[in-house]
């Protein structure tokens, strides 16, 4: 039997059009999902439900989406800093990854899912390795995600064909999985880890099985320069030209695009996750999003691993896209704050192609919101809750976290996750690869 909630006197933020209202009201919802959207109802009507929560003085709004993630490398984070990309990838993150095992990635993964929750992040892409530990700590979270088995393609024939066959065997059994939470995705590593042969692979292997591509893209101008070099052309074309783009697919980055290639990732409905944080801290670059969003692209926000982060902080990316691309554009209205808080919501929806389930509050969508305390002095005068979300809120006001309608941190008490324990196994799976 599903359980009837309501919450009542909190203001609402349902971000499910441009211009739509906030207001003071309620939100109902019965099992996984949003049955009621407006003003607090009678008293006699409230009887009709299990449990009635007030939320006075708290914002309630859709949970953040994380459209880039690499979970399990929280073991690394601060591990090596302040590297450039290739040098960051192939001599410190490559040589320890490939000593993880399941625990390793348990360990990671079950940190990562415990601070994107408590920072209120209720779904998230995941690109890694031993995806079936993932989607583990993922159904036991009650989060929702994405995930893909990330492949990069060297070494021999015969292992570059058995990830793909593990890739291709996790998508399929897992796509649906913990009451629908988990979806995925077909997920080669980049154009510079792949050959054109293996992802036209995985893209011809997406369009039999019906499911979307995920993909690094043109994240550095190195990279972009080295695909000029092997193959011709740049990664934009590249993939265009290995059939990458004509199915639903999400690029990772987007960094380094010519007008040229905005004009093609709009015309075939490409979706970009933007990496504020991670691209800043690893000197790529910033991402031309403001040029993206004038295209009519609607780019969402992605963390990116721990250890290019070093947080998986959504509000912190909502954050800094509200803010570097009025530095850099040297233009106050280069992306708004409203602009921003749709980027880590109802756009990263979109990118995952979970619009009709999630990103908004609207009746009949699944039951997945945050609150956010509005109380603190930080938000006083509470003159626009949009911009004081935006500009002013960090993740210590995430109060409460609701996936498909279920409570999964009330209180800032996560509810269904172990802290302590996560802790100190993270800890400990470390110690047993370090060198």
């Amino acid at each position: 039997m599903f359980l009837k909630r309501i919450f009542t006197n909190a203001l609402l933020l349902p971000m499910s059009e441009e211009d739509s209202p906030v207001f003071q009201g309620a939100m109902g919802i019965e099992g996984d999902r949003i049955t009621y959207m407006g003003p607090v109802p009678p008293a006699e009507q409230l009887e009709t439900y299990d449990e009635v929560i007030d939320f006075n003085g708290k914002a309630i709004l859709p949970g953040f989406i994380n459209t880039h993630c690499h979970a399990a490398m929280s073991l690394l984070r601060g591990y090596a800093d302040d590297l450039p990309l290739k040098k960051w990838l192939e001599e410190e993150m490559w040589p320890l990854e490939a000593r993880f095992t399941q625990r390793q990635v348990h360990a990671g993964t079950s940190l990562s899912v415990l601070e994107m929750i408590k920072s209120g992040t209720t779904c998230f892409l995941d690109m890694y390795d031993h995806m079936d530990t993932v989607g583990e700590v993922v159904t036991e979270a009650g989060i929702r995600a994405c995930l893909c088995r990330g492949v990069i393609g060297f070494g021999s024939d015969e292992l570059r064909e058995h990830k793909f066959k593990e890739a291709v065997q996790f998508a399929t059994e897992w796509h649906g999985q913990a009451n629908g939470r988990i979806t995925t995705m077909l997920s080669p590593h980049a154009p510079y880890t792949c050959s054109p042969e293996y992802i036209r692979q995985f893209v011809e292997k997406a369009a039999e099985l019906n499911l979307p591509l995920h993909t690094h893209m043109s994240e550095t101008a190195a990279e972009v320069q080295q695909n000029v070099d092997d193959y011709g052309v740049r990664p934009v074309e590249h993939l265009r030209r290995l059939g990458f783009f004509d199915l639903p697919s999400l690029v990772a980055h987007a960094v380094h695009l010519t007008d040229e290639e905005i004009d093609i990732l709009f015309e075939y409905d490409v979706k970009i996750a933007h990496n504020p944080g991670s691209n800043l801290k690893l000197g790529s670059g910033v991402a031309p999003i403001p040029k993206m969003i004038q295209k009519g692209i609607r780019p969402s926000l992605a963390t990116d691993g721990a250890a290019s982060n070093n947080n998986l902080d959504l509000l912190e990316e909502i954050h800094l896209a509200a803010l570097i691309h009025k530095g850099v554009n040297e233009d106050p209205e280069a992306v708004p704050a409203q602009t921003a808080l749709r980027m880590g919501t109802i756009y990263g929806a979109e990118s995952l192609f979970l619009e009709g389930q999630i990103g908004t509050l609207e009746t009949g969508k699944k039951a997945d919101f945050i609150t956010i305390d509005l109380t603190g002095p930080h938000m006083q005068p509470l003159h626009d809750v949009i911009s004081h979300i935006v500009y002013s809120a960090s993740r210590s006001d995430v109060i409460d976290v609701y996936i498909d309608g279920k409570p999964i941190m009330r209180n800032r008490e996560c509810l269904t996750l172990d802290e302590e324990k996560i802790r100190y196994e993270a800890i400990q799976a470390f110690q047993a690869i370090a060198k």
